[in-house]
């Protein structure tokens, strides 16, 4: 396949000259010769050729480098600003946070949350505390340690057993510091950001993303096994 006239030109009249020059310049190439990125752009344009009132896009970007990712994210903001309405599934945060005016989180298959980022990220109050501990049997008695102490809102496994997330209310951060000291934990390290819809995630499931992913696969694994 080539994507030759019929898609270029329907790209250019309705008015989507950056995605309809890509494809354009591409045009006496096989499509299977294009990159990720190209191959997504391709999906989008020829997708858009009747000029559909709503634009389906499932994990749009799934797989692509980081270079290519951030450059579809572009090609779909500025669809979004023509009036065409998208709905969009993800499991990349930074994704819905960058291109969502609404988002509605799903676990399980129920809605568990939704509202604009802001909205979301709004309803966690103070930061977000990643520790890296020297072990698995340190993480563990640091989150007991600091799920009883007053001023922390939540504190979960993040990604493995020798780290944890933790979300200390205001002025929190030191006495939590303290209190592992006291306790004899050694922190590794400490990362401190601003609430991230991952946060909101975790508060919602008890878990991240990225550990939701690993179960999913373990399950997948499991059920494969029974096969």
């Amino acid at each position: 396949m080539r994507a030759r006239g019929p898609i270029c030109a329907s790209f250019r009249e309705a008015g989507f000259s950056e995605i309809g020059s890509a494809m354009t310049d591409s045009a006496n190439r096989l499509a299977k010769t294009y990159s990720g990125g190209m191959q997504r752009k391709l999906d989008i344009a020829t997708a858009l050729i009747r000029r559909p009132a709503v634009l389906f896009l499932d994990e749009p970007t799934i797989g692509l480098d980081p270079h290519a990712r951030s450059g579809l994210w572009n090609e779909i903001a500025r669809l979004s600003k023509t009036g065409l309405s998208i709905l969009l599934t993800t499991h990349y945060w930074e994704e819905a946070d960058k291109l969502a005016d609404y988002v509605t989180i799903v676990d399980r298959g129920r809605a568990v949350a939704e509202g604009t980022p802001e909205e979301l990220k709004a309803v966690l109050r103070g930061d977000s505390v990643q520790l890296a501990l020297a072990d698995a049997e340190a993480g563990k008695r640091a989150r007991l340690l600091l799920q009883g102490l007053v001023g922390f809102a939540q504190c979960a496994d993040f990604g493995s057993a020798s780290a944890c997330d933790c979300r200390p209310r205001r002025h929190c951060c030191a006495r939590m510091l303290l209190a592992l000291q006291s306790g004899g934990i050694a922190v590794v390290s400490v990362r401190v950001s601003r609430p991230t819809l991952d946060d909101v995630y975790l508060r919602h499931t008890g878990r991240t993303m990225a550990q939701a992913e690993e179960m999913k696969g373990e399950a997948q694994v499991e059920g494969n096994n029974r096969l």
